[in-house]
């Protein structure tokens, strides 16, 4: 399939009325979980998890079934441990975070959100992240610019990283690799304004298209934290690679987003 072939812009409306059911699911369950499980070296899983991408995948696959899904917890089911992804399926591919901020959904902390992104020819084109408790939802469709609750938006014109505010994210259970992260925080948090842990990388993503953060970066992502982010990143005008300057990929495990200037220094200070 290729671009011409697929309707965006229906495809679009698709993904609003997907993300909108696993919206409801995560409203419901907010502040009355009862079965809240680890995940090796993943983080945690809750039922509200499941579910929403239960009915996110089961809609996305009734309204284009011609369009393969990569999701995060059948993911993680069906290689029964904390893999990564070596490949994306069939494309067109959805791929999916149903919940992505699960500790903060846990702790009834607001930011956590659903992340879906559409890649076809190896490229993203496609994406939809929706904070339900904060009522925003974020889009963009390749060439077409980036979206807040259908206001345009835009990274910053800031060019200097002693006036930008970043935000990052830490992978604890790697002590050699948390030790590399908190040597780049100790550099960037001494020349910054500050620097952010909200942990959703998504939505940290989305932060930087809307100018609020002036570059995002972690180790260690999967597909479907950066996915959805890295389109809302590049139609706002940002600048989205992995740690060595290369052009950003959904199997990358490392990712620098910001404003083409802060891109550069940021860069600069990880290498």
């Amino acid at each position: 399939m290729t671009l011409d072939q697929l309707d965006l812009k229906q495809t679009l409306e698709d993904a609003k009325k997907a993300t909108h059911l696993g919206r409801e699911i995560l409203l419901d369950y907010y502040g009355r979980l009862s079965q809240v499980n680890e995940k090796e070296l993943a983080g945690l899983v809750t039922e509200a998890d499941v579910e929403s991408e239960r009915v996110i995948t089961n809609y996305l696959i009734k309204q284009n079934p011609q369009i393969s899904v990569l999701a995060e917890e059948s993911f993680a089911q069906a290689t029964k441990g904390p893999s990564r992804p070596q490949k994306i399926p069939k494309q067109p591919c959805w791929i999916l975070d149903p919940l992505d901020g699960t500790t903060n959904y846990v702790h009834q902390f607001p930011i956590f959100c659903i992340s879906l992104g559409l890649m076809l020819n190896d490229e993203i084109v496609l994406a939809l992240v929706d904070a339900p408790v904060l009522n925003q939802v974020f889009h963009a469709i390749k060439g077409g610019g980036a979206f807040l609750n259908g206001k345009a938006i835009s990274v910053s014109k800031r060019a200097s990283i002693s006036e930008a505010l970043l935000a990052t994210g830490f992978f604890a259970q790697n002590k050699e690799l948390l030790d590399q992260q908190l040597k780049l925080f100790s550099r960037l948090v001494d020349g910054s304004r500050g620097i952010r842990r909200a942990g959703a990388a998504a939505y940290d993503l989305c932060m930087v298209a809307a100018g609020v953060f002036e570059g995002f970066w972690e180790q260690n992502l999967m597909p479907w934290d950066t996915a959805a982010g890295s389109l809302l990143v590049k139609e706002a005008g940002g600048v989205v690679s992995d740690f060595h300057g290369n052009d950003y990929h959904p199997l990358h495990s490392t990712i620098l987003a910001a404003n083409p200037q802060i891109h550069k220094q940021i860069l600069n200070n990880i290498n």
